[in-house]
């Protein structure tokens, strides 16, 4: 297949261009491509996307395989309820390919591939059109998904791709995904089960005793014969022992799993816990607190229990059904075919029930999870409520949820309640059927009177059992839903990917590049263009109106986000080529609002550098001019803070916030707002911990105040995302610029506030 200079396979980048002919099929053209940049798990790796005059077809990016290969290569026809939708958010994008069953595929991609994305998007549905004999404004006119803007199927008011992602109810095989936490301790399952297996089996032998006794002692001495005493002391010691022998064993089995289960439980919440941690802040931005402190604690409590306590009753049931089964068929089959008639009618109800509690569970945990967020919310925050009197607000906020989990726990009780009695009934009326059919068969001397009540002896344990695996229905579904709550965790990619490959940076001398670099939420663009070079040792001051773009680029310099286009470097490397951790250990940052952990002052201030002597300490403090007011403190560098620091005032915190980053002793210093909420005073006070803070380390510096950057070596003014104007105060003065307006306006602002305070008017 040949191609002309102007071809979309011409075009392609010379990777792919030697493997399309062989995959293109007879009569098929390229009209589009779309050339991806991370694999599925969120891995930097090249990938394709081909649109043709006949359908999608895509490389796998998986398994190694050539792109040569036919296998390394998914394909999809056109079909009218084939949709092709396009999701973006931070610094990843996502492609997705659905029809009214479900999602058929999904590619990622950094936005720096999203306007190529949105053209190969228009280019498919009209490929679709003319494919089908459609008219162009035939997918226009169908209604639209409100959240992800795919036409909706026929008579449906519903995206199958947004309902099967976000209202999937959750498997009961999703506790089968336990098994990786479970592996490590498989020794001691096995040895669980085996006890299990023992324990059970020990349990059935009493009642197997009972035939001898009736049949041998008790109905020969009512005919008129002496009870052999022997014969009746070697029975009362086998039952005494199979007892003695039955609790050693439960007990062994219940003790080993329920070790097992709390480690189980406790590598389940440290993983989540860790793979939190390594989450972007895209990610906690969606989430409440609330909800994530649920999902770690609750949850994983809830599937703690399920593993030591009902899975291995369940266990146990289901051993003691399959035993005592046997041994009933060995006694007799008719009477063990008349205890099973009421399973089919149990198995029926349990159908019934399940999906309505497995729904019903998985609406409770997200309706808790709102009464746990409106905790976590208002206790933290407790100042603010009481500052503005919100109390009655606040207890009626909960009250609220609190009712809402009240009453969907009730819809679920309702269906549970009507269940449990209804299981009773039945294998109540179960025992009754098999007491009739043990009298028939007793007066035809079909069996005998021992027989009978070693088989209702067995008979009782089968139906109790019974009743006890049908209520572990409810515990299997909370399970189930709490593990779906769990690994909806453990299954998030974090939108800033690691390298494959990292580069380790030995020495870092703190040149940044920015080139070309730009971002958006979503569909907003926030920075765009942006490029700017920043020497090592160079301090920079970032200035401009709210919502101008300084954070947003602070927090990309940080990569907290990766930019959709552009790169950074740092050294000349681009940073998303260093693994996350190491490069975050060259960068100190010191927040307009400083944070401190629930500890003491030492603690906090090593919190950076765990293992710092208390000497690097007392000296980190004392560049940050913190040394004086800690001495003050009832027990110094061993006070307790309050959560969050509140025990402390704000600039005693901040400059707390200032040694904990001079003592990781970074080379590049990012300063967010970091004076602005101080007075004057203190104000003082924080900038010579700065002036010791920024010496000799690249510091990219922003607040509001602009007279706070008269030392920065250069100033950055941001207008609408853009770098719009660069240079010393001096500088930028001159230009009569959006500097200097803002300038003007400070300045006038602060002499009315002089003059409001002194009683001057002017007329």
């Amino acid at each position: 297949m040949t191609s002309t200079d102007n071809s979309p396979l011409s075009r392609l980048p010379s990777f792919w261009q030697g493997a399309l002919p062989s995959i293109l099929r007879q009569d098929e053209r390229l009209v589009a491509f779309l050339e991806i940049d991370l694999d599925p798990d969120l891995q930097f790796s090249k990938g394709l996307i081909c649109l043709s005059n006949q359908g999608l077809f895509a490389y796998k990016n998986q398994n190694q395989l050539s792109p040569t290969d036919p296998l390394a290569w998914d394909r999809w026809s056109f079909a009218s309820d084939l949709n092709l939708c396009l999701h973006d958010h931070a610094g990843v994008a996502s492609l997705e390919l659905i029809n009214p069953s479900g999602r058929l595929a999904q590619w990622r991609f950094t936005l720096a591939c999203n306007p190529a994305a949105n053209r190969l998007m228009q280019q498919y549905n009209s490929e679709k059109d003319l494919f089908l004999g459609l008219s162009s404004t035939s997918v226009e006119t169908q209604p639209l998904c409100p959240t992800c803007w795919v036409p909706l199927p026929p008579d449906q008011d519903e995206c199958p791709a947004c309902v099967s992602e976000n209202l999937t109810a959750p498997s009961t095989w999703t506790l089968f995904r336990l098994w990786r936490f479970a592996k490590p301790y498989k020794g001691q399952l096995f040895a669980g089960f085996a006890l299990t297996l023992a324990s059970t089996a020990a349990t059935l032998v009493p009642p197997y005793l009972t035939m001898p006794l009736m049949d041998d002692i008790l109905l020969p001495y009512q005919s008129g014969q002496p009870i052999n005493y022997s014969l009746t002391v070697f029975y009362l010691s086998a039952l005494f022992g199979a007892a003695l022998l039955a609790w050693a064993l439960g007990w062994a089995k219940t003790y080993i799993l329920a070790l097992v289960s709390e480690r189980i439980g406790a590598d389940l919440r440290t993983s989540t816990y860790e793979h939190l941690m390594k989450l972007s802040l895209e990610y906690f931005g969606g989430k409440r607190t609330g909800d994530l402190m649920a999902r770690i604690g609750s949850e994983s409590d809830r599937i703690c229990l399920f593993l030591s306590l009902h899975l291995l009753d369940f266990a146990t049931d289901v051993l003691m059904i399959l035993m005592t089964a046997v041994i009933l068929v060995s006694i007799d089959p008719w009477l063990a075919l008349v205890t099973l008639t009421p399973l089919p009618f149990i198995g029926w109800a349990i159908h019934v029930v399940r999906d309505k509690l497995r729904f019903g569970f998985e609406k409770i945990d997200r309706i808790w999870s709102e009464v746990t967020s409106v905790l976590a919310d208002t206790i933290p925050g407790v100042r603010v409520v009481k500052a503005f009197a919100q109390e009655e607000h606040e207890t009626d906020r909960f009250r609220v949820a609190n009712q809402h989990n009240l009453a969907v726990n009730d819809r679920v009780n309702r269906v549970w309640a009507l269940f449990s009695p209804t299981i009773t009934l039945l294998t109540e009326v179960g025992l009754l059927v098999v007491w009739a059919f043990g009298i028939w068969q007793i007066s035809r001397d079909a069996i005998t009177v021992g027989m009978l009540t070693a088989c209702l002896a067995y008979i009782g344990r089968f139906y109790t059992r019974l009743d006890s695996m049908s209520r572990i229905v409810a515990f299997t579904q909370q399970a189930a839903t709490a593990s779906k709550r769990i690994f909806d965790i453990l299954d998030h990619v974090s939108s800033v990917p690691e390298p494959v490959n990292p580069i380790k940076l030995d020495r870092v001398e703190g040149r940044i590049d920015l080139q070309n670099v730009g971002f958006r939420y979503g569909n907003r663009a926030v920075t765009k263009g942006i490029n700017l070079q920043i020497a090592p040792g160079e301090m920079i001051g970032l200035v401009g109106h709210s919502g101008s773009g300084k954070s947003t680029l602070v927090n990309l310099i940080c990569r907290f986000y990766d930019a959709a286009e552009g790169t950074i470097k740092l050294d000349g490397v681009d940073i998303r080529s260093i693994a996350v951790a190491d490069y975050r250990r060259h960068i100190g940052l010191v927040l307009q609002e400083p944070f401190l952990f629930f500890g003491t002052i030492a603690e906090n201030i090593a919190y950076g550098k765990p293992d710092a002597t208390r000497e690097e300490i007392i000296a980190a403090a004392r560049a940050a001019h913190a040394h004086e007011f800690i001495l003050r403190l009832p027990h110094g560098y061993d006070s307790l803070v309050g959560e969050r620091g509140q025990s402390l005032s704000g600039g005693e915190r901040q400059r707390i916030s200032i040694a904990r980053a001079l003592l990781i002793d970074p080379q590049i210093l990012i300063l967010d707002e970091a004076t602005s909420s101080v007075d004057s005073t203190t104000e003082k006070e924080i900038q010579k911990a700065l002036d010791n803070l920024v010496k000799g380390r690249t510091t990219i510096a922003i607040a509001h105040r602009l007279s706070t950057l008269r030392k920065a070596d250069r100033l950055v003014v941001l207008d609408k995302g853009q770098v719009v104007e660069e240079g010393s105060h001096e500088q930028l003065m001159n230009l009569q610029g959006v500097y200097r307006r803002m300038y003007d306006t400070q300045a006038r602002q602060a002499m009315d506030a002089v003059d409001a305070e002194l009683g001057v008017h002017h007329d």
